[in-house]
């Protein structure tokens, strides 16, 4: 259950971030607005990192080439091909076409990783995915093949990749990684929308973007790399699609916007796939091969092994290794469960 709160409550920030955000639309550009969200993200948890001491293990030189690969995948190459898809795209095929992110983020954890996906959770995140199209879906648009829908879907696709490629690395500290990629897409972003001539906006509207980044694409995505090491690629990416439902709640708490059929059938269909998922039992007998990692942990089923003197006391982090084990319980495919069935 812990990774099931990781996700959501990352999903909850970042959704709320879409209403928030179009209160700041009026005094920053949008191409500005998305700069100086990531570089709020990034420059804040760089800020938390320098203040607080972090218990976490440090990305290895084995983890840099996946990433490098995330890195230059979501936060440089997806944030590009976004701001010049939405310059060529109406808001309405936008919003539409951000959904596909959680379905390739699935389909390749799936098709590509080799992540068990069984029909339970293919039903419940497919129902997670219609209710977040059922809810952006424009009423008075069609999604054409132009140029900026593809830039969009290549955006999506860009996104999926740098999910399943972080993935990889979700044993390393958290917070480090979300700080990366901040910083990384803040700095690009802010250089599109200066080159394409976006006015120099007012400090207290800088100051508001960079706290709603720190909080909804900072804190958010630290928890969404909590969530990848506890339930693995496809599940984070299923719950983290609720993200569309909860802007939308907010929008209509906060801002006044009116209950619709599609908040009502969307939401219905989010609750059968969040219900499918929260309940599903995964339990077989597996095998644990040997390994050798680090990462955070106390000793448990699967932390049995020996520790050298002055070793600090638990949760602690070190290199260790596993032993052969096979063993029945319910499991997710976290750090020690990415076996074949």
């Amino acid at each position: 259950m812990t990774g099931i709160l990781y996700a959501l409550l990352s999903a909850a920030l970042f959704g709320v971030s879409a209403p928030l955000a179009k209160l700041l639309l009026g005094e920053i550009s949008p191409w500005l607005l998305a700069g100086l969200l990531y570089c709020g993200s990034g420059l804040g948890l760089a800020l938390v990192r320098l203040v607080r001491r972090s218990n976490e293990a440090g990305l290895s030189r084995r983890d840099l080439p996946w990433f490098g690969a995330a890195v230059l995948s979501g936060g440089v190459i997806g944030p590009v091909l976004l701001v010049f898809g939405l310059a060529q795209s109406s808001a309405a095929e936008a919003s539409l076409l951000l959904n596909l992110e959680s379905v390739l983020t699935l389909g390749i954890a799936w098709i590509v990783f080799k992540e068990n996906v069984d029909r339970r959770l293919l039903i419940g995140a497919a129902a997670i995915v219609a209710g977040a199209l059922v809810l952006s879906w424009p009423e008075d648009a069609s999604v054409g093949l132009s140029s900026g829908p593809l830039l969009i879907a290549g955006a999506c696709l860009a996104w999926a990749i740098d999910n399943n490629f972080t993935r990889k690395v979700s044993a390393a500290d958290p917070m480090q990684i979300a700080m990366v990629k901040g910083l990384a897409a803040g700095i690009v972003n802010v250089a599109i929308a200066f080159t394409l001539g976006a006015p120099v906006p007012g400090l207290a509207a800088v100051a508001g973007a960079g706290l709603l980044g720190f909080f909804s694409y900072g804190v958010s995505l630290t928890l969404f790399v909590l969530a990848l090491r506890h339930l693995g690629t496809a599940r984070t990416g299923a719950y983290y699609a609720l993200a569309p439902f909860i802007g939308a709640g907010v929008a209509i708490l906060f801002l006044g916007e009116p209950i619709g059929l599609a908040f009502v059938a969307g939401g219905l269909l989010m609750a059968i796939g969040l219900w499918l998922h929260l309940t599903e039992q995964h339990q077989h007998e597996h095998v644990h091969e040997p390994m050798e990692h680090e990462h955070v942990h106390v000793h448990d089923a699967h932390h049995q092994h020996d520790h050298a003197p002055g070793t600090p006391p638990e949760p602690h982090v070190h290199k260790h290794r596993h032993a052969r084990l096979i063993h029945r319980h319910p499991h997710y495919p976290d750090l020690h469960h990415r076996h074949s069935h």
